[in-house]
């Protein structure tokens, strides 16, 4: 009698656990849907990526579902009111998730490939509109320094520069905080312990970091550097979202199909069975 009551509690907390996991999962994909933005690639990815993350949720619902009906046929009592069986219903519902989760897969790997393509097309442009931008700025300096203001200005530049790294060279006190402060960049640092020795190097470096063209290619450098950052990243983002979700999706399209599949299958034997218990 125990062992009876037992086995009734336990398929009974099952299904209700069962229940709970599959309804769950329709409560998140009803919200997920809102705003309804069928057309929004972003939307559709997103929503891709949810419903893989939580799709082994209802699979376990279906499996504590079966497990209860399991324990209750291995227990089977003539006289115990069976309920509503949920059996053929709940295959219905993982082959229709099978077929939901397997079309996922290529959408996702297309919509992905799609948004990775607007994201490199995005960069691209704004990394040609900096550049063409820091071209005419460049120009217009290299214009402006041509007149007699300009050079009068540069020359001031670079003598101001100088008086301040002569300043901290010749007095050790200052030469030493400077090599030892964390706010000064280490080129600075080593350009500091070059002039140190030799005091013609700081003329050269301080010719250099004024020179136009010198400046322009650092700032394209730059430029170039994190365009070529900001497009891998891009890729990467795009490769493991496809990998992971796509994966994931025709693996659970597989788990659900399988249950489906053998459920209809279990269903129909059990149906044709039926007739000849009855002749006899």
């Amino acid at each position: 009698m125990v062992n009876r009551f037992a086995s009734v509690s336990t398929a009974l907390t099952l299904k209700v656990v069962g229940i709970i996991c599959i309804l769950s999962f329709f409560v998140d994909f009803l919200i997920l849907l809102l705003p309804f933005q069928p057309t929004d690639r972003v939307w559709q990815i997103n929503l891709a990526t949810a419903l893989v993350d939580r799709g082994i949720v209802p699979l376990v619902g279906l499996g504590l579902l079966f497990a209860a009906y399991w324990i209750d046929s291995a227990d089977a009592v003539s006289d115990r009111p069976q309920g509503i069986d949920l059996r053929f219903p709940a295959v219905i519902l993982s082959s229709i998730l099978g077929l939901m989760f397997l079309l996922i897969f290529p959408l996702h790997l297309n919509n992905v490939n799609q948004a990775k393509t607007q994201t490199l097309n995005r960069i691209a442009q704004e990394a040609d509109q900096a550049e063409n931008k820091l071209n005419t700025d460049f120009s217009q300096l290299q214009a402006k320094l041509t007149t007699e203001e300009g050079k009068a200005q540069l020359e001031q530049v670079r003598n101001q520069t100088k008086a301040q790294f002569s300043e901290i060279l010749k007095d050790e006190q200052k030469y030493k905080q400077a090599l030892e402060s964390s706010q000064i960049p280490p080129n600075i640092k080593e350009l500091l312990k070059k002039a140190k020795t030799n005091p013609q190097v700081l003329d050269k470096a301080i010719e250099q970091q004024t020179d136009i063209q010198t400046l322009r290619t650092q700032k394209l450098s730059q430029l170039r550097q994190s365009r070529e950052e900001a497009e891998n990243q891009a890729k990467d983002a795009a490769w493991k979202s496809g990998l992971r979700i796509g994966i994931s999706s025709l693996l659970l399209s597989i788990g659900y199909i399988i249950i489906g599949w053998t459920g209809l299958r279990g269903s129909g034997a059990l149906q044709g069975a039926k007739p000849r218990a009855t002749a006899r």
